[in-house]
């Protein structure tokens, strides 16, 4: 109750006429989200402006954090290598803050500043960590050897049983890691404000004018649709793992 309290309260404030003392008052009004949709908010942007963009961006870190953070975890989890440790260390060391990274990426890749393929690998880069630990916890809590060598024996070849065997047994996990990674990369501020240049306003910029230079029922209402974003995009992506992960190959090798 006492982490969820602001949320609920913040979007109920958000169909409120006032809230000028402890909570809101004046109900029901959809003035605030109307401002905060068509631009009447500091940027003299309108949330559609940018929502699609950050979408768009943050699917497009999700998918590479996916298809190299899983096999990242798998190999560090699954085999003894040189460099074992090494590659574990270096694949959560982006755990840094994201003005950090975002002065690190600048002063490496001056080129991308600002294009959409510099923030999608930014977002990658800043949220794979998530990806690697949660998948990695996902991956020691399976008997990893003993699957692999009986997709092998069945004449399945690595990357079949990787991709039909091991990968379904740890959808959970990996479903766990692409949420984190989407909400947080859809959110964040630091990296974003660093690079971000021209084009369609990042969310997380809209978020900070709606919150800095609006009175707090418009941020109220902008941060409401953060919320609404987050359930449609926990539930979206829940949905395509319950129903994108399993094989009738995988069945058969399970039932073996």
């Amino acid at each position: 109750m006492f982490l969820i309290l602001p949320v609920v309260l913040t979007v109920f404030a958000s169909f409120a006429t006032d809230w000028t003392g402890i909570l809101p008052s004046g109900f029901y009004t959809v003035e605030n989200w109307m401002k905060a949709l068509t631009g009447d908010v500091g940027s003299q942007r309108g949330l559609g402006d940018g929502l699609w963009f950050s979408a768009l961006l943050a699917t497009g870190g999700m998918v590479i954090n996916i298809l190299i953070g899983v096999p990242v975890a798998y190999a560090v989890t699954r085999y003894e290598f040189p460099g074992r440790d090494w590659i574990n260390t270096f694949s959560i060391l982006p755990i840094a803050p994201g003005i950090i990274l975002g002065v690190a990426f600048l002063q490496t890749y001056p080129q991308y500043a600002g294009s959409v393929f510099g923030l999608i690998v930014g977002y990658s880069i800043l949220k794979s960590p998530f990806m690697v630990l949660i998948v990695q916890s996902s991956f020691q809590s399976m008997d990893l050897r003993q699957l692999e060598e009986t997709g092998r024996s069945l004449g399945a070849s690595w990357l079949r049983t990787f991709v039909t065997v091991i990968v379904p047994n740890a959808k959970k996990g990996i479903l766990a890691g692409a949420i984190v990674t989407w909400i947080l990369a859809a959110a964040e501020f630091n990296f974003t404000w660093l690079v971000y240049a021209r084009g369609p306003e990042p969310f997380a910029l809209f978020l900070y004018s709606a919150i800095t230079r609006n009175p707090i029922l418009i941020a109220a209402a902008g941060v409401s649709v953060y919320f609404l974003i987050v359930m449609l995009a926990v539930m979206i992506i829940q949905l395509i793992g319950g129903t994108g992960f399993s094989t009738t190959r995988n069945a058969e090798l399970r039932d073996n």
